[in-house]
C-alpha cells in the first residue's frame, strides 16, 4: 500500500465508518510500533512528538471506539483490521543506515541543555530571517492524524474547513468538488503518484526542508524526493508561463515577512483531498514568518476568479524537526494500488 493511499484513505469523504475506524486504529498502532523500536527518528528530540500529542492520539482512539455504539459496526471494524494491519506493518518496517539520529547543528539551548524553540529566529547574511531547516506540520487538537514523525492537519482533507461558510466556489467548481467527493477522490493526482502542488506542500504529511540563501529559497520534500524553487533575486513573474505543478515563484521581503507570489499553476492540481480546483489563471501569495527558532507561520492566499467568487486565505503552522534527516518516499516504488481505485461508479 502506498503512503499516499493510506494517507488519503483516512481523509477522503464519503467513507464508511468501519473502514475509517479500522484505518485509524491501524495507523495509530503502526506509529506506536515505529516509535517503540526507534526505527525512524529520535522522538525524544523531535518537538512534534510530545506527551500531549500521544495523549491526544490515545483519546482520539478511545473516542472513535466509544462512538461505535453498535455491535455490528465494531464487528465490521474487527473484520477489516487484519488486512490493514499487514499493510501498516509494511509502513513500520525499520529503516537503518540513514542519518536519522544525527544532531542538528547550531540549535539554541536552554540552561538545562534542551532545544530552545522560543529563541530568536536565526538571520542570514542579509539580516533577514533565515528559514533554513527541516519542518513538519504541527499536531493540534483538530489534527486529523498525529504521529511522531508528522501530522496531517484538517486543511489537507478540506482546505477551507476553518473558513466560515467554507470556500467561495463558483457554481461549476462546487459541482466538481461534489462529484470528486462522490467518486472517493480516486482522481486526486497524489493518489496516482503525481505532484501535490503548493497547497499540499504546506498541508500534507511527511517532512519538508528549506534551504535559504539571499537570492534563492528551495523546498525539498520527502514526498517523491521533489523540490520547489522560490527566486529572491527580484525577477518578475513570467507574463505567459507554461503551466506546471508548482508554477513560478518570486519572493520579496516586507519587513521580516517573506511574500511569495506564484503564477503559472497547472489546472490538474487539487488543493485538497476534497478536490478543490485551481485554474491556470490563478495567483497564489504566501506570507511566511519565523517568529522564533522553532516555528514557521504561513498565510496562503488563493486568487482565482475562474474557480472562486473572491480571494481566500488559510493559515498553517510548521514546527522545526531536529536531529534527523529527510527520507525519500517514492510513490511509484512497488506501487500496486492505482488499478484498484474504481470510484463510486463501480
Amino acid at each position: 500500500m502506498s503512503f499516499e493511499l493510506l494517507e488519503s484513505s483516512v481523509l477522503v469523504s464519503p467513507i464508511d465508518p468501519p473502514t475509517y475506524l479500522a484505518v485509524f486504529i491501524v495507523v495509530v498502532a503502526s506509529a506506536t510500533l515505529a516509535n517503540n523500536i526507534q526505527t525512524r527518528r529520535a522522538v525524544a528530540m523531535n518537538p512534534i512528538a510530545t506527551p500531549a500529542a500521544d495523549e491526544a492520539n490515545a483519546n482520539g482512539l478511545k473516542g472513535a471506539l466509544a462512538g461505535s455504539e453498535s455491535a455490528k459496526l465494531r464487528a465490521e471494524v474487527a473484520m477489516r483490521l487484519p488486512a490493514l494491519t499487514a499493510a501498516a506493518l509494511l509502513l513500520a518496517t525499520p529503516a537503518f543506515a540513514q542519518w536519522l539520529n544525527y544532531p542538528t547543528a547550531h540549535v539554541p539551548r536552554t540552561g538545562s541543555g534542551k532545544p530552545d524553540l522560543q529563541a530568536p529566529a536565526p538571520r542570514g547574511a542579509d539580516g533577514k530571517p533565515d528559514f533554513s531547516g527541516l519542518w513538519g506540520t504541527m499536531c493540534r487538537n483538530n489534527t486529523v492524524l498525529c504521529m511522531p514523525d508528522f501530522a496531517v492537519p484538517p486543511e489537507f482533507g478540506n482546505i477551507g474547513v476553518n473558513m466560515p461558510g467554507g470556500l467561495p466556489y463558483q457554481p461549476w467548481a462546487a459541482a466538481l468538488v461534489k462529484s470528486r467527493q462522490a467518486d472517493f477522490g480516486k482522481d486526486d493526482p497524489t493518489t496516482h503518484c503525481l505532484p501535490g502542488g503548493i497547497a499540499k506542500l504546506h498541508t500534507a504529511a511527511l517532512l519538508r526542508k528549506i534551504v535559504h540563501t539571499p537570492e534563492l529559497l528551495v523546498y525539498l520534500s520527502e514526498r517523491n524526493a521533489s523540490y520547489r524553487q522560490v527566486f529572491l533575486d527580484g525577477r518578475p513573474l513570467p507574463t505567459d508561463p507554461q503551466p506546471s505543478w508548482n508554477g513560478y515563484s518570486s519572493g520579496h521581503w516586507e519587513g521580516d515577512t517573506l511574500v511569495i507570489e506564484t503564477n503559472g499553476l497547472l489546472d490538474r492540481n487539487w488543493l485538497d483531498r476534497a478536490g478543490s480546483p485551481v485554474t491556470e489563471s490563478a495567483k497564489m501569495t504566501e506570507r511566511i514568518r519565523r517568529p522564533n527558532y522553532g516555528t514557521l507561520e504561513v498565510d496562503l492566499t488563493v486568487n482565482d476568479s475562474t474557480a472562486y467568487t473572491k480571494p481566500w486565505t488559510i493559515h498553517v503552522s510548521h514546527m522545526i524537526v531536529l536531529d534527523t534527516e529527510l527520507l525519500d518516499v517514492i510513490c511509484l516504488e512497488n506501487e500496486k494500488d492505482s488499478t484498484h481505485l474504481l470510484g463510486a461508479r463501480h
